[in-house]
């Protein structure tokens, strides 16, 4: 098993959505991925993969403009291998918009808020359903 299959947490799930192909949309920067969707009048942006400054941008932009366009913004981190500063910076950027969920952080994006205290700053929750909700 590659290294980042064994770090990453198993995917939050959603129990009653059923999304056709066309509902998601996704965009990939080298070693990143972003998906996003609509779901319960919120927008899901699920990210996989690396964030850093060579690969922030696809994911900056769909954070940026569904901050504009729903009340609730839900940030899947559960895929997410690698995270730096500039990740940080985003998603404290985004949650001064009041919109920002993060859902199931990967152990890698978990440290990364412990070690820098913003886990009592966002919103965190376990499941998408929980972060609509909240």
């Amino acid at each position: 098993m590659p290294w980042n299959e064994a770090t990453l947490p198993a995917r939050a799930s959603i129990s009653s959505a059923t999304l056709a192909p066309e509902q998601v949309t996704a965009h990939a920067s080298y070693d990143s991925e972003v998906r996003q969707y609509e779901y319960r009048g919120a927008c899901v942006i699920a990210a996989v993969g690396e964030y850093d400054m060579g690969s922030i941008t696809v994911l900056r932009e769909a954070l940026h403009t569904a901050a504009k366009q729903y009340p609730k913004v839900v940030l899947d981190a559960s895929d997410i291998a690698f995270a730096d500063s500039t990740f940080l910076n985003l998603l404290l950027i985004t949650h001064r918009s009041g919109k920002l969920r993060i859902v199931a952080p990967s152990a890698q994006v978990r440290r990364l808020l412990e070690v820098t205290g913003v886990d009592g700053v966002l919103e965190i929750r376990q499941t998408i359903e929980e972060a609509i909700a909240a």
